[in-house]
Formats: C-alpha cells, structure tokens, sequence
C-alpha cells in the first residue's frame, strides 16, 4: 500500500523532536515538504531531518498539489485557523491538541469539515493509539478490578519561560489547555461515557496570566476523576485507574519509552501484576493509523465529535473556577454563559476603575496639598492597570 505524501505547518519543537521523526518511521506516511514563516528555519528543520522540500510560508505548502495530508502544530490559536485554510486547500488535516480554545471555534473547524467530506480531521491525541491505553481500557471495561469507578490523574512540569508559548494567553496557552485536556480525555476513554457536571480551581500567574495548574473534579453520575495538571510544578505523571476490586496504574501514561518495552500494574486481591506492552512509537501509530482511514476512507481514530465533547469539559472547567461552582455540562449553558461575555468584560473594568477612583480619594484625603492623585502616583501604572484588567479578565478571555 502507498504511503500518503504529508506536509508540515511550521517548526514546533514537538514536531521535530517527536512527531515527525517517528511518521517518518511508519509504513503509511511520507513527509516530503515543511513550511516556515522563517524560511531559515525551515531550511535547518529540513536538512535536520532528511525533508526534500520547504517553504517559506504556510499558504504556498497548502497550495502544492502534491501535499495530501496536513500536520498542524502551530500555537493553540493557530489550530482552527489554519486547519480551516487546509481544508479548503483540499487537504486532510492532523492537528496538534488542543484542537481548538473554545466550543465556539471548534465548530467553525466542524462546520468546514462538513462541507469538505470527503477530507479527514483528527485531534492528535496520540496517547489513544498506544497499546499501553488499549489495554488498560480493556481491563477496566472487562471486570478485571470490579467496577471502575474513578481515576485519578498528574501530570505536571516546570516551565516559566516568558518566550514560550505555553506562557502566552493570547497564543492559548495556560495548563489546563497544554495538559489538562488529556486529563479530560483519558477519563471519557476508560469509562466510555461523558461527563454530567466538573468543579475546577485554578491557579493563576499573575505575571503570564495563564493558569498555571488546574485541580478539578469531573463527574460521570455514579463515577468521577479528579485531576492535576501543572506547568510550575516538578515533573512528575501518573494515571491510575481504581476499581471495587483492584486497580490498573499507569505510570507513564503520556510519554512512554519508545525504544524499550513499558509495562502497567495490575493490583487485585493483595497481589500485583507487570503487564509487559511491546516496544512501540504512539506517533508512528498515530500517523499511520490517521494515513490508512485516507488511504481506505474510514472513520478516523478520534472523530471530531469526540473531540468537541472534550472541548465541552475544558470550556465548563474555566467557567467552573471563574464562577466557584460546579457546573452542568450542557451546551445551551455553555452558550449563555459566552453571550454575557461582554456585560462581564464590562462590569470587571468598570469594578477596577471605581478601586482606582477610591484609592485617589483617599490619598486626597490624606495628603492635603499635593497634587489630585493618580493612577500612577499611587502605584497604579498604565503596565499594572493593564494587569489588574487581565487578571479580572483571565477566565472571560478564555471563552
């Protein structure tokens, strides 16, 4: 069977550190092209890699007639945008999570899908197509610790780096969108059903105004997981699945070895089993599984409707530590909740405004004879009133 001709939208170290190395190793995928904003970089990502051509924008790849399939790791803003462009340049398109920033934008990326069916669109949750994942989920579903009831997942690392990414609100960055969301996915897979409400608390960087970590609760009905996902903590993953007479641990459960076997733990009646998982790439399964659904025009592995039950989760997780509540997943909800937007923007900075009008006042008051008081002369410059805006602002700007 052929191999699908790929091209990739931009240098994002995932991309040449793990992803495309290992499509580069599959049966089913031939990454011929990569483009660049920066035509320097994309030269040195091309020659690093042995990839025969390269561009110097992302419009001329999506215009070669020789490009099949897209893989998208641009900056999470960046996801629907140019996915959408692909699409209508007539590629099939594999895109980094988290597939959108909001409910809203994802059904844009859905609504362009559907009016291209003949094209595939896949979330990269590459960590579904690991047998480590499979397994675990076999067990769980099978009896194999009773009834699985809850999981509980960690995932963390430290990153404050100003420059990247990650760090950046305006460029979707935050852990709940970098990380969390394969807390909200791992769940949705073992148990195979959709969540009924979340409870979320996030910890904000006043500096990045990103979430820094995120805890959460995420109830099924008669099951739960709960979560920890952050990017300022020490590195650490783990994911166990606990059942009424056992349970399955996970202990690499987004990054396993590519180059040596992995194994997980079955813990059942005091005892424990090492479940051995052959040596495997998830990022050449990935790519090879998402080549053959184009090749033999199947279902992808992850429809995009999975991914927009996902999408809902993240969206009612903000709104769940904006507001301090649980809340209802339930899409009306969630709309509503996007169409006050604006009265809250509103609200926030007129709240803001009326502190700054009081602390002059009372500076007034008590520094008779000086000059009327100031944002600035009272320790509220343009840089932290824009700060004071974004932190009241951070979970709005979410949506």
């Amino acid at each position: 069977m052929r191999k699908i001709r790929w091209g990739v939208l931009s240098t994002a170290r995932i991309g040449l550190q793990k992803v495309i190395p290992a499509m580069q190793q599959g049966r089913h995928c031939d990454i011929f092209a990569i483009a660049s904003r920066n035509l320097e970089s994309a030269n040195k990502a091309a020659a690093q890699l042995g990839i025969p051509k390269v561009y110097g924008a992302y419009e001329e790849l999506l215009n070669d007639p020789e490009a099949e399939a897209v893989y998208n790791p641009l900056p999470n803003h960046l996801h629907v945008p140019w996915s959408i462009k692909a699409i209508e340049a007539g590629k099939h398109v594999l895109i980094e999570k988290p597939i959108a920033t909001s409910v809203s934008e994802l059904q844009q990326l859905m609504n362009a899908a559907k009016a291209h069916p003949h094209l595939k669109v896949m979330e990269a949750f590459m960590y579904r197509l690991h047998p480590q994942w499979l397994k675990a989920r076999e067990l769980a579903q099978s009896g194999n610790i009773g009834e699985a009831r809850t999981i509980h997942s960690f995932i963390s690392f430290f990153n404050n780096d100003p420059q990247n990414v990650r760090n950046k609100p305006e460029m979707g960055g935050g852990a709940l969108f970098d990380i969390g969301c394969y807390s909200i996915s791992i769940p949705r897979f073992i148990f195979g059903a959709e969540p009924k409400r979340v409870c979320a608390h996030i910890d904000f960087d006043l500096n990045f105004h990103i979430d820094r970590t995120i805890s959460g609760i995420i109830d099924f009905g008669h099951r739960t997981s709960d979560f920890t996902c952050s990017m300022q903590l020490v590195r650490h993953q783990s994911a166990t699945i606990f059942g009424t007479e056992g349970q399955i641990e996970i202990a690499a459960p987004l990054n396993p070895p590519f180059d040596q076997p992995t194994k997980i733990f079955l813990q059942r009646n005091g005892t424990t089993e090492e479940i051995p998982i052959e040596v495997c790439n998830q990022f050449t399964l990935q790519g090879d599984a998402f080549s053959l659904a184009i090749l033999n025009d199947a279902p992808v592995p992850i429809p995009l409707e999975d991914s927009l039950a996902n999408m809902k989760v993240i969206d009612a997780l903000f709104e769940s530590a904006w507001k301090n509540s649980w809340v209802t997943i339930d899409q009306t909800q969630i709309k509503k909740f996007k169409l006050n937007r604006n009265l809250m923007e509103h609200i926030m900075k007129s709240f803001i405004r009326v502190l700054i009008v009081s602390i002059s006042l009372t500076t007034i008051i008590f520094a008779q004879g000086l000059p009327v008081a100031s944002p600035e002369n009272v320790g509220l410059s343009s840089d932290r009133l824009k700060r004071l805006e974004s932190v009241m602002l951070q979970y709005v700007e979410k949506k």
